[in-house]
């Protein structure tokens, strides 16, 4: 039989952590995102797995970092306030390229913003809130499917290419409940991390390798390794050469765009021969694709563009699911991030027009398909 259940969104993410091998959650409650962590304290002892509610997000987010470096597979999730205060350590994670799976469940904003009430307003923060260059992948679930495969894959893409990934959904998405069958979602096998094999003696924990990612030295086999978050060398050790830094910082940026296939994963609907794209995430997109199929309905030709890898940002794809369209229109929980992207991509060739709300209330099939009318 079918393994069919009700499950809410926040509980798929950490039932989707289970099934891509995690072992260790690290965190602290917070609105929306609490049931994360509730699910994790139940599941994980039943596969010898560790659970810990750290003091604060600081710490939760540094004890994810450390138990990742010991070996095993970890995560975290929060939302708005806690996903400011894990920046620090998350850019460590980035620069030592130790892998690591942050769920951020949004809601609005700034500061302790309304807590209950639905947003997307981390759409920059997920791609820049720690500070300087840095390599970050984040996946964009709007299913509670979604929510168990794309923590999956997020498992599997930070172990494979040693980036931090975050999955980023909104309050709505985070607490909707819906029928999936976990059978038919769980794949057969899973990723993890390139070990270090090699001999013991010169031994580089960031070794230039051919796909740029260096081989983890899996604590106590024997491999001298210099973690630091200061720019180093190959050998782990901190350099300020001029020549030495930028290859050392252009690697970790440049094996996302040598990965770029792995990493991308787009749905578009109905974008062929569409007079109008949308482009939209999360629970934005599911109002989205209802407002496609009313307005298709009346004879209006639009399609939607719907990123579930939202950074790095699908630019070709997008700009091929766009030939032919006279514009694009980005709905946002937001007052304008993702759009600011698009408008980018576009170059003046489309007009781009946004869509945005930040009452606290999500985007209706209803507004979209007006503001669709509105433009065309």
């Amino acid at each position: 039989m079918a393994n069919r259940v009700n499950l809410q969104g926040n509980q798929a993410c950490a039932l989707g952590a289970i099934a891509a091998g995690c072992t260790f959650y690290g965190g602290y409650p917070i609105t929306p995102s609490s049931e994360v962590a509730e699910a994790m304290a139940r599941e994980l002892p039943k596969v010898g797995g560790t659970f810990i509610q750290m003091e604060d997000e600081i710490a939760s987010m540094g004890a994810v970092v450390g138990a990742s470096m010991g070996g095993v597979k970890a995560m975290t999730a929060t939302s708005g306030p806690g996903f400011s205060l894990k920046q620090e350590n998350l850019g460590y994670a980035c620069g030592a390229e130790i892998p690591c799976v942050i769920v951020n469940v949004m809601r609005g904003g700034p500061s302790t913003g309304m807590p209950t009430r639905p947003a997307q307003g981390d759409v920059m923060q997920a791609r820049w809130g720690t500070h300087g260059d840095h390599p970050i992948i984040v996946l964009t679930p709007a299913s509670v499917s979604e929510c168990y495969t794309e923590t999956i894959r997020a498992f599997d893409l930070t172990e494979q290419l040693r980036v931090p990934v975050i999955v980023l959904i909104d309050e709505v998405i985070g607490h909707l409940v819906e029928t999936v069958d976990l059978d038919d979602l769980t794949p057969q096998t899973t990723v993890s991390r390139k070990f270090a094999d090699t001999p013991v003696e010169g031994f580089e924990p960031y070794a230039v390798t051919e796909d740029m990612i260096p081989p983890f030295p899996r604590p106590g086999d024997g491999y001298r390794s210099h973690t630091t978050g200061l720019t180093h060398m190959p050998n782990g050790f901190p350099t300020q050469n001029p020549a030495k830094a930028e290859a050392a910082l252009t690697r970790t940026t440049d094996k996302l765009v040598l990965h770029k296939d792995l990493i991308e994963f787009c749905q578009l609907i109905e974008c062929a021969g569409a007079d109008l794209v949308i482009v939209a995430i999360g629970i934005s997109a599911r109002a989205a694709e209802q407002a496609v199929r009313d307005l298709r309905g009346q004879g209006v030709n639009v399609g939607l563009f719907r990123p579930l890898t939202l950074w790095p940002f699908p630019e070709t794809t997008l700009k091929a699911a766009v030939q032919g369209a006279k514009a694009v229109l980005v709905p946002e929980m937001n007052q304008g991030q993702m759009v600011l992207e698009v408008e980018r991509l576009m170059a003046g060739d489309l007009p781009v027009h946004a869509l945005n709300k930040i009452d606290g209330e999500a985007i209706t099939p209803s507004e979209i398909a007006a503001k669709v009318k509105e433009v065309l």
